[in-house]
């Protein structure tokens, strides 16, 4: 089997297991999950290839979410303990970057003449 072969193999079969979870997910598994889903069907059909393509997190996060397990409020907690770190470290960073990029420059040629391209007031 070529690697083109194969790799076709893998995303026929990657599409076949996510068109199987894509079923019973938008089925009935969304409305245990997301409370605001319940009822609407409409939209449902628009999350198909959604679901086919990420598949292992759908059912990674349906497992977590309908038991009960998800820790929900660090999720929403603002992660502002490395922001002093990157608040000093862009400027240096930048600082080197510019200062590298000056020394490392190249120098124009002096011995070659400059050509004009176009004729005066042309």
């Amino acid at each position: 089997m070529t690697t083109a072969g194969l790799i076709l193999l893998t995303v026929g079969i990657w599409a076949c297991i996510g068109a199987l979870i894509a079923v019973p997910f938008l089925t009935f598994g969304i409305d245990r999950i997301d409370e605001d889903a319940d009822g609407a069907y409409i939209f449902r059909p628009l999350l198909i290839p959604g679901v086919i393509v990420i598949w292992p997190l759908v059912l990674w996060r349906w497992a977590i979410l309908a038991r009960g397990k998800e820790a929900w409020a660090p999720r929403y907690a603002p992660r502002r303990d490395r922001h002093k770190w990157f608040g000093y470290a862009l400027p240096i960073i930048l600082i080197l970057t510019i200062g590298t990029g000056l020394s490392l420059r190249q120098s124009w040629p002096d011995d070659i003449a400059p050509e004009r391209l176009s004729e005066a007031g042309g």
